[in-house]
């Protein structure tokens, strides 16, 4: 049941991901007939519309206002927009991942150091969030294959390039609202746990 629920959620995240770039492309590639003003700022604020209304239900309306956290290290830019808890005893923390650096990015350091987890190459596998109260460390959940139920780079991120990700974990108790979130040699980020619909 919880496989389940997990890889319907994993497919629901795919699907806004695929819709929202195509979205994004289609707006970026129309237009552009009627002069500069008319493409230009409603070109603009069509697709924002859009990504507002497709991802109502999940993580895409925080991702508009502020960012719950961000690391910076490795040439790359980690932003957390949102951790909510599910009823189904799951935590879905997602965001957004820059490559600030020159060259491509694989994320190879972040698919972690566990031999079950090298089947997913370069991912987010290797996350993990801390309770440092509670002293319990939740790892990213997987599949009965090995894979993580969490975002794989396929292909990497090319310089000055941001993607879209997201990693699912075991919920900790309901009285624990605080964690940080840490992967690959990234410092620590501390997070708040939002209750899901």
């Amino acid at each position: 049941m919880k496989l389940r629920r997990t890889m319907t959620t994993r497919r629901t995240l795919t699907a806004v991901a695929i819709t929202t770039g195509l979205v994004l492309t289609v707006a970026g590639c129309g237009g552009g007939d009627d002069g500069g003003s008319k493409s230009d700022k409603p070109g603009s604020s069509a697709p924002a519309a859009d990504k507002g209304d497709e991802g109502g239900g999940k993580s895409e309306t925080p991702t508009e206002g502020q960012a719950l956290a961000e690391a910076k290290g490795d040439g790359v830019t980690l932003v957390i927009n949102a951790a909510e808890r599910d009823a189904g005893g799951f935590v879905t923390v997602s965001g957004k991942v820059t490559n600030a650096s020159d060259g491509l990015w694989t994320g190879g350091e972040w698919r972690g150091d566990e031999q079950e987890l090298r089947k997913n190459g370069g991912s987010i596998a290797g996350a993990s969030l801390v309770d440092s109260k509670g002293k319990k460390k939740y790892l990213v959940l997987r599949d009965t294959s090995g894979r993580c139920l969490c975002t794989k780079f396929e292909g990497g991120i090319e310089s000055g390039q941001t993607v879209d990700w997201f990693a699912q974990f075991p919920a900790p108790p309901e009285e624990t609202s605080k964690v940080s979130f840490q992967v690959g040699a990234m410092p620590p980020a501390p997070i708040e746990i939002s209750e899901g619909e």
